[in-house]
């Protein structure tokens, strides 16, 4: 981390889970319109539709960036691989591994949903980037 002023937290003990998310954190450090960062530091509580009980989502990121007309945005990001931001393509059989992706798709669906409301509650926003944001650079807030 170039810029640890920027960190809002330990730098020392900044989280990251791929290196998609890693690519993320030096596109934060390194843009200078990223005012401030943080990486799973937001617990967004959210409704599970596989138990029905109360869980806890460590969103990915919250940054503060200037926008175009100089105004502050706070923006929660979660970088996810393409392949779970879509439902699972229906099977003629139904197996173990699809199973799991179709929990997996259910989950991710209501956390991102609490979690667009939450931040919009706080007039904050929330995006979801996948590797083809990152690679592509398309990361932009």
């Amino acid at each position: 981390m170039k810029d640890t002023s920027k960190y809002i937290g330990n730098p020392t003990k900044v989280i990251y889970r791929s290196l998609w998310e890693r690519r993320f954190m030096v596109y934060c450090d390194t843009t200078e319109s990223i005012l401030n960062w943080s990486s799973e530091t937001i617990i967004v509580p959210y409704i599970s539709p596989v138990d029905n009980k109360l869980h806890k989502y460590y969103v990915d990121f919250i940054i503060k960036y200037l926008g175009k007309n100089g105004e502050e945005i706070t923006t929660l990001i979660e970088i996810k691989p393409k392949k779970q931001c879509k439902a699972p393509p229906n099977r003629k059989r139904i197996t173990r591994s699809y199973l799991k992706e179709m929990k997996t798709w259910e989950i991710n669906k209501a956390k991102w949903k609490t979690a667009n409301e939450f931040a919009q509650e706080r007039g904050w926003n929330f995006k979801i980037l996948t590797e083809n944001d990152i690679l592509l650079g398309k990361n932009k807030k």
